[in-house]
């Protein structure tokens, strides 16, 4: 098949539309309704809805139920943080990386669909298909993102970007209300048993992400390069990483940001993967139902996390991009002071609202911070951008570790969200210590 040339509009919306068939993971699977199907089946509750037990035996030892799926995806994001260099090295050299994003398409698709037998009984087998389907999805960003230079020239590359995250928000939204349909009004679809939607929305997660794929793929060149799988092609991405961390030493303003980046993202990442759990767990829902009220919270999220974007973008404008990002971050501490005393549905529908206002413009301003800094005339900027995305995801990992043995310890999810303020002030403080454009430095 000939491939529409680069910069078609035809190749460009395949390309962009991948987003559409991905996103449904990030919001079904990672942020909704999984979180609250794992609590339902993972916590006792007496006839008045207070939490009798909530430890889980697993492998011979007993767990409370946040840690263990912290422990499960901490684990998860460390495979992606030490993979993440392979893939990149083969995204780059190898010529048939549209397998390769097949390949973890098909394999993070098909660990949704397997999430539909999860039960106490079989727990390895859920927690297994919960495990792949993170990696499936994470890997698949890999290949997926290294197709944009090769699609779309430099005057397009933003726009197209944009069209892909706006593609997937729009698909993921429309498919977790068809699910919030199926579930709330099961008996209109003639479903006896109310929990079997739920995990019917698994199903349809998987069969979405494989179908909606199959448009992106049809158009999507194989690849550019076409270099035999070397040992020195696979170790590729880790021979650029190791040549940043070297570069960083001589370059103090951007090793500075970055430290900073890194410290305060493992908390930002960590309350954006557990805040369900924690609705879950700690709130009293009363007679109110509280998988309508999670998602509800949940898009709310959404909905203000595009207007906080907005509002900080402006706000760097006018007071510079540090200095925004250190309020950003003081916002944050009192948010999870916050959390840590709501106990009604009411006060956490703030507390989303709130992490929505945050949330989108923490992520947007520390990328495009990140972005600034990079040396001028750099030609490898996609090395400094691997760099970042690792140092991310590593930080994902202490981030959630942290979490759950502080959960565990304690034997509180409230006594972890607090635990992530010292993140936050630790962020203020290096931020802190970010020099200016112009400011001289010295090499510590």
């Amino acid at each position: 098949m000939k491939y529409p040339p680069k910069g078609s509009k035809k190749l460009l919306n395949a390309w962009a539309f991948y987003d559409w068939a991905n996103s449904v993971y990030s919001l079904v699977i990672a942020s909704a309704i999984f979180p609250i199907f794992y609590g339902a089946i993972t916590i006792v509750k007496d006839s008045d809805g207070n939490i009798i037990d909530d430890t889980i035996n697993f492998m011979g030892y007993n767990l409370n139920n946040d840690s263990l799926i912290s422990y499960v995806t901490a684990l998860a994001f460390l495979v992606v943080s030490i993979f993440s260099p392979f893939l990149s090295g083969i995204s780059d050299y190898v010529g048939n990386k549209k397998s390769f994003l097949k390949f973890f398409c098909y394999l993070g698709a098909i660990s949704c669909i397997g999430l539909f037998w999860f039960s106490l009984d079989f727990l390895w087998f859920g927690l297994l298909c919960y495990f792949f389907a993170l990696i499936g999805f994470w890997s698949s960003l890999v290949f997926y993102n290294s197709y944009l230079p090769d699609i779309a020239f430099p005057e397009q590359q933003d726009k197209i970007s944009a069209k892909g995250f706006s593609l997937g928000y729009i698909g993921s939204v429309i498919l977790l209300i068809i699910c919030l349909i199926m579930i709330m009004k099961y008996e209109w679809f003639g479903f006896e048993d109310e929990g079997l939607p739920t995990r019917l929305s698994f199903v349809l997660t998987g069969i979405w992400w494989i179908g909606f794929s199959q448009y992106t793929y049809k158009y999507l060149p194989k690849g550019n390069k076409k270099e035999k799988l070397t040992r020195n092609v696979l170790f590729n991405g880790f021979k650029e990483i190791n040549k940043i961390w070297f570069a960083l030493k001589s370059q103090v303003r951007l090793s500075r940001y970055l430290m900073a980046f890194f410290t305060y993202s493992m908390a930002v990442q960590t309350i954006m993967l557990i805040a369900t759990y924690f609705g879950i767990e700690e709130l009293d829902w009363g007679e109110q139902d509280a998988t309508t009220g999670l998602i509800v919270s949940i898009l709310l999220i959404q909905l203000v996390a595009v207007v906080g974007a907005t509002l900080t973008s402006r706000i760097a404008l006018k007071i510079g991009n540090i200095k925004t990002l250190i309020y950003l971050n003081i916002f944050w501490i009192l948010i999870c002071i916050y959390a840590y005393f709501i106990i009604t549905p009411q006060e956490f529908y703030v507390a989303a609202a709130a992490v929505g206002l945050v949330m989108g413009g923490i992520q947007a301003l520390s990328r495009s911070t990140y972005s600034k800094m990079i040396p001028e005339n750099t030609v490898d900027t996609a090395s400094y951008f691997s760099f970042y995305d690792v140092s991310e995801k590593i930080g994902i990992v202490i981030g959630m570790s942290m979490y759950g043995i502080v959960a565990q310890i304690t034997g509180s999810v409230r006594n972890a969200i607090l635990f992530l303020i010292v993140f936050f002030v630790a962020g203020v403080f290096l931020l802190l210590r970010v020099p200016k454009n112009n400011e001289p430095v010295k090499v510590d």
